[in-house]
């Protein structure tokens, strides 16, 4: 009979969500160069307990930025349980254009992850079309959103305003993030 396979305990799934969080502030605020180390004292653990959970530079980054967007389209359930999807879609590209700020700063770190022979990115594809499949369901179903828009419309939309706050500034952004929510919302039966 196979052995049972061991828990994770809690404390070691906080350790680990500690660091992701200080990992992916700290790689999209100071770069590549950051010592392990530092991220460990952070994150308030020992360097030990990262390289068991992560053991190399490129493994932390890679989960990090996995668990930074993987937090973001979480949001969307609580998000369309509080608000009518109109009003859920707008909060939700907020968050998200944080997440793609965030991101810029890692844009390095990222590109010695896919270096080393990883793709950090292959799952993000689906997690974001899902959280947008989410939204337009929920509008279509509630009336508050455009029907003949697909996700992948929305996000190619959001990677211009994503692309926006990169370079045009936060200002320019918010107009964006207006003219998306018209063109979500023209013709649908609240509007």
């Amino acid at each position: 009979m196979p052995p049972t396979p061991r828990r994770t305990r809690s404390d070691a799934l906080q350790n680990r969500g500690r660091l992701l969080e200080v990992a992916a502030r700290v790689f999209a605020e100071q770069g590549l160069d950051t010592a392990p180390a530092a991220i460990a004292k952070q994150a308030g653990v020992g360097v030990g307990t990262l390289y068991r959970h992560f053991p190399t530079r490129e493994a932390l980054i890679d989960a990090a930025y996995r668990h930074q967007l993987a937090r973001v389209c979480e949001k969307v359930p609580d998000l369309l349980t509080r608000h009518p999807a109109a009003e859920a879609t707008r909060i939700w590209t907020e968050h998200f254009l944080e997440y793609a700020t965030a991101k810029s700063g890692m844009s390095a770190a990222l590109n010695a992850v896919i270096a080393s022979g990883v793709d950090p990115y292959s799952d993000s594809r689906a997690l974001l079309t899902d959280a947008v499949a989410t939204l337009l369901d929920a509008g279509a179903h509630d009336g508050s959103l455009r029907t003949d828009v697909t996700p992948h419309d929305v996000l190619l939309l959001m990677g211009g305003i994503a692309y926006s706050v990169r370079h045009g500034g936060k200002e320019q952004a918010r107009r964006l993030i207006d003219l998306l929510m018209d063109a979500l919302t023209k013709g649908s039966t609240t509007s």
